[in-house]
């Protein structure tokens, strides 16, 4: 008799992907079209495709880098405004997923709780619960493809703020943006620095009575044209398909050249920047108190403004930066270390996210938990010890999704070679278990060092050396061969007698 506590199995799935937003629609589009013989299903826990381009709510929300790189390789982006709003983004992914199939393969209020892996059976059996109706399910899949990023969606990060409950207007975060925020005419602080907080205030700014971008330390700005002149020019003489390509070409070349210089000359990139926002900014405005950061460019993100629009909203006197400590909330605003008191009716914690690896799913190898700070990444896309499982994390010092095209490409080619040999299994070991270790990002920011800790490694070497770059990643994933010394296969039949 069947154990009733023990949720039934709802189907057998050759790949599982976990994720419907860019990476998600990604990943099941090359799969759609490189291997249309497996069957596979794109699991989202919310109830819409899109992912952060869906859940994020806030004013003026955009991508910050253009949409020729943003934008998949293989769908032309047609907008005139390559710097795009989420809604304009969120139209081409959907369309994408419509376009090539997808939405059928798309089960939403699909939540992944936990998969375990059997060498054995060669499968993941993974647990499933439907954020709807609360009902939990099993399916099993010969892969495990995550796609849904490395932060939490269900929670932003707030650092603890002395006298919070104090404050009598509103504190909101803006991953949970209240749709009936009324903030038109009132005095507005958004706490940070970031890129979040950059694209917050000039979209505030021109309904609110004023917004001050309250900051502890300053970050890099600089402005970025919202149309790529070049790109629609391409376009409109060449064509979508051919003036797409071109335009990327010229992006991708410009994205590495601007990071490259900003690491090999740094202090000749920090005087061009700031001679940027001087330009920018009015007559005799303290550049170096609110624009000259601790550190150097490109340690951490570059913060695009479209257009310079924080610069003009300082300008036109509807925002100004204030750089200071907050020392505690008061029933008014916001007390400074300084002694300064920012009044306010309405406070944004622009205070950053919380990462979360492979969006919390619990992952268990033949009875084994996997404790990720123990695995190492291989190639970018898979970890060591962990049999038929990918993820999908892109770059952080150019457009996420370069990477995440290059990685779909190799998985298919990496499923197409098991299929040929007659392989069931496929584990990435580490062949010199001395080999030096380092965290598995080299970035300064402050989310992904709260968090650094919890994800996995990455070698001194390639493949474990975790490419940064777009031309090195074109070589290793889709230039190289799949099969390699330190990637192991084997038959499931085999496993089994061997066991």
């Amino acid at each position: 008799m069947s154990d009733p506590s023990v949720p039934p199995t709802a189907g057998h799935l050759d790949v599982l992907i976990v994720g419907a937003g860019i990476s998600g629609i990604g990943a099941g589009r090359y799969l759609k079209t490189e291997l249309p013989s497996k069957s596979f299903a794109i699991l989202e826990a919310r109830a819409a495709s899109g992912g952060t381009w869906d859940l994020f709510r806030y004013p003026g929300i955009r991508s910050d880098s253009d949409l020729y790189t943003f934008g998949y390789e293989f769908k032309p982006w047609r907008d005139e405004e390559s710097i795009a709003s989420a809604p304009r983004i969120l139209a081409y992914l959907r369309e994408t997923a419509t376009e090539n199939g997808l939405d059928p393969h798309i089960r939403y209020h699909h939540k992944v709780l936990a998969a375990s892996w059997s060498s054995g059976d060669a499968r993941w059996t993974v647990d499933v619960e439907r954020t709807d109706t609360g009902e939990r399910l099993r399916l099993t899949a010969g892969w495990l493809f995550c796609a849904g990023g490395y932060y939490r969606y269900d929670a932003g990060f707030t650092p603890h703020f002395e006298g919070r409950e104090r404050f009598g207007g509103p504190i909101v975060h803006p991953q949970d943006w209240p749709d009936d925020l009324d903030y038109a005419g009132k005095r507005v602080v958004v706490i940070g620095s970031g890129a979040t907080a950059v694209t917050l205030v000039p979209a505030m700014a021109g309904t609110a009575g004023h917004v001050t971008m309250l900051q502890r330390t300053p970050s890099y700005v600089m402005p970025l044209p919202k149309k790529d002149t070049v790109g629609n020019t391409l376009k409109k003489y060449l064509g979508a398909a051919r003036g797409h390509a071109l335009t990327r070409r010229k992006n991708i070349a410009r994205q590495r050249a601007i990071w490259w210089f900003c690491q090999q000359y740094p202090k000749a990139a920090r005087r061009l920047i700031r001679l940027v926002n001087v330009k920018q900014l009015p007559e005799g405005y303290p550049v170096d108190e609110h624009f000259n950061p601790p550190y150097g460019p490109w340690d951490q993100r570059l913060c695009a403004v479209p257009d310079g629009d924080l610069f003009r909203a300082i300008r036109k006197g509807t925002a100004s930066v204030v750089t200071d400590r907050i020392a505690t909330f008061t029933e008014h605003g916001v007390l400074l270390e300084s002694g300064r008191e920012l009044e306010a009716d309405v406070v944004v914690t622009a205070t950053g996210l919380n990462v979360q690896a492979l969006g919390g799913v619990a992952l268990t190898v033949d009875g084994t938990a996997v404790h990720l700070p123990d695995t190492v990444a291989y190639k970018g896309m898979m970890l060591s010890g962990v049999p038929n499982f990918a993820y999908a994390i892109g770059y952080t010092n150019s457009s996420w999704t370069l990477k995440v095209g290059l990685l779909c490409e190799h998985f298919c080619r990496l499923l197409a070679h098991m299929d040929a040999h007659g392989y069931d299994i496929c584990r990435p070991e580490v062949g010199d278990p001395a080999m030096p270790t380092r965290p598995f990002l080299d970035f300064g920011a402050g989310y992904i060092q709260r968090a650094v800790a919890q994800l996995p490694r990455q070698g001194a070497r390639r493949p474990w050396l975790t490419s940064t770059t777009y031309q090195a990643d074109v070589k290793l994933l889709r230039a190289d061969s799949v099969a390699d010394p330190e990637l192991h296969f084997a038959c499931a039949t085999a496993t089994a007698v061997a066991r």
